[in-house]
């Protein structure tokens, strides 16, 4: 007989309109009543729901996180309750015998035995703060969108500056590029003599050459919507910022200790803290938050043998943002020891497989950092460097010297 870890609990079934809520009462003799309940999606009802549980000494309480539809729940309930948010595949009742109020006691038994496995979830300010970084990774993506809309159409017009500037969307070139959608005729050379800086590598002429293309009256009103979106998605990005920046002083100190890690700056050390939070106890050890962030492989193995496998889809957010400073850390020559890691890796599994080992590498020591309050140690990582990558005198022999010529296009006799 399973063991009977809450002896009174809830299980909630969300839904958009309704959620069914049942309440399940264990006595001493192990003998268990329900009681289920349904409510609206109202702020009302909720508080109903909330009272309730209140009512009938109910503080623990689990349901699915079914799209967005459970986080108002959480909210009213978060004060008074310890309310367990658990992925739908872990409370998944079985095919044939659902029915809102079955999935509802489903749920509590599940849970009332302990076998649910609940979510991280992590302090309101947190979620507050994860919520604007998520929403402004979701405006840069926008705005490199709108980059590429711009740039494709100035492909198609044959207006080359890209190949003279390096930044199609720097001051100089988008000075001159709105010049050309604004006047009717062509642009010359005493127009864009003025826009250009001292520094800039190209004579005029060069820039002149670029621009001569075949600007259509479609192509000219698409590129002035794609250069007033992207001023308007750069304005709302500032925005988003502003909001952001009072969130992060309460944790100024763990911001700063996970930018002493190579390859992290400023907004990725903000949308880190945002994604894992500064309280490391919640994970078990930092391969459990590596594991959480979907840097390790998982697991597949039956009748002895290992199937292929590869990492989860988790940290949706988290694992495209390690990975960008993972390669920044690569080239930090200020610590070799991720370089030399990287290609040591690189060499027998290939640059994917070896970015993600450096990624989850950045994890580990950032949940350590975090733990112990400590900043990043230098001297450790110079310490690893000298004991696994000494450089080792290698004699030349005839056979690896005839592979060299060989590969450089010489025929050995």
């Amino acid at each position: 007989m399973l063991k009977i870890c809450y002896n009174v609990c809830c299980g909630i079934d969300v839904h958009k309109k309704v959620l069914v809520a049942t309440i399940a009462t264990t006595n001493e003799q192990k003998v268990t009543t329900y009681q289920t309940k349904q409510f609206s999606t109202f702020t009302k009802d909720i508080k109903k729901l909330k009272q309730w549980l209140i009512d009938n000494n109910c503080k623990d309480v689990c349901m699915e996180s079914t799209g967005k539809y459970w986080i108002p729940i959480f909210n009213i309930l978060e004060d008074s309750c310890n309310v367990t948010i658990t992925h739908p595949k872990y409370v998944k009742a079985i095919s044939g015998k659902k029915t809102d109020t079955k999935d509802s006691v489903w749920i509590t038994d599940i849970f009332k035995h302990g076998l649910v496995q609940g979510s991280f979830m992590p302090p309101l300010d947190i979620r507050q703060l994860r919520d604007l970084m998520r929403y402004r990774f979701k405006l840069v993506n926008c705005k490199s969108s709108e980059k590429n809309r711009f740039q494709n159409s100035l492909t198609v017009s044959n207006i080359t500056i890209s190949n003279v500037i390096t930044d199609t969307f720097g001051k100089t070139s988008k000075s001159i590029l709105e010049l050309m959608l604004s006047k009717d005729s062509n642009v010359s050379i005493q127009d864009i003599t003025p826009l250009l800086k001292k520094n800039l590598k190209a004579s005029p002429q060069e820039i002149l050459d670029s621009i001569e293309g075949n600007i259509s009256h479609e192509q000219n009103s698409k590129m002035k919507v794609c250069l007033n979106h992207y001023d308007n998605i750069i304005n709302c990005i500032n925005d988003i910022e502003k909001a952001i920046l009072p969130l992060t002083l309460p944790y100024q100190n763990q911001i700063n200790l996970i930018l002493t890690v190579p390859g992290v700056k400023d907004i990725s050390a903000i949308s880190i803290l945002s994604e894992i939070g500064a309280d490391m106890s919640v994970f078990k050890d930092a391969e459990h938050l590596c594991s959480w962030a979907g840097l390790t492989p998982q697991c597949n193995e039956s009748a002895g043998k290992k199937k292929s496998v590869h990492i989860s889809r988790a940290g949706i957010y988290l694992k495209p943002l390690l990975i960008q400073c993972a390669n920044n850390a690569v080239r930090d020559k200020q610590c070799p020891y991720f370089k030399l890691r990287y290609e040591a890796i690189k060499k027998r599994r290939g640059h994917k497989r070896a970015i993600i080992a450096i990624a989850r590498m950045l994890l580990t020591c950032i949940y350590y950092i975090l733990s112990k309050n400590e900043p990043f140690n230098h001297e450790i990582y110079e310490q690893l460097t000298q004991k696994n990558f000494k450089t080792k005198d290698k004699k030349l022999n005839i056979n690896n010297a005839i592979k060299f010529l060989e590969s450089q296009g010489y025929k050995v006799s």
